[in-house]
């Protein structure tokens, strides 16, 4: 198979972590103290995706980062009771969450499709 369905479980499980750590953050948008989390997935294709070099000319590409994601703590703003949870901003995050699984999900299935296709036709 190719490197593609290694990307896209990769992409999957990062959706749904930062999905969990939403839903904890609109769960206790009423906890005082509560500080919103986040994942930041800056470095989830890093590892996956790495050109390779032919000559020794060439430069070479960064690897790292961390391929689940980074839980950070916000603490950009708090309101009285020191909870920085905004419902609005939460709920903003999930839509655009569930609309990266979702095409994730999608090239998956058609990628599987592809390859269905590819098999019957022999």
């Amino acid at each position: 198979m190719d490197k593609s369905f290694s990307i896209l479980h990769k992409m999957i499980q990062a959706a749904n972590t930062r999905h969990k750590v939403i839903a904890s953050n609109i769960a206790n948008s009423d906890t005082p103290g509560y500080k919103a989390r986040d994942v930041k997935f800056s470095g989830v294709l890093n590892n996956e995706v790495r050109m390779s070099t032919t000559d020794p000319k060439h430069i070479q590409g960064k690897n790292g980062g961390n391929a689940g994601g980074t839980v950070i703590t916000e603490n950009d703003l708090s309101w009285g009771d020191r909870n920085n949870v905004e419902l609005d901003v939460e709920v903003a995050k999930m839509t655009e969450n569930s609309l990266r699984h979702e095409a994730s999900l999608k090239i998956l299935n058609s990628k599987i499709r592809m390859y269905r296709n590819a098999i019957r036709t022999r």
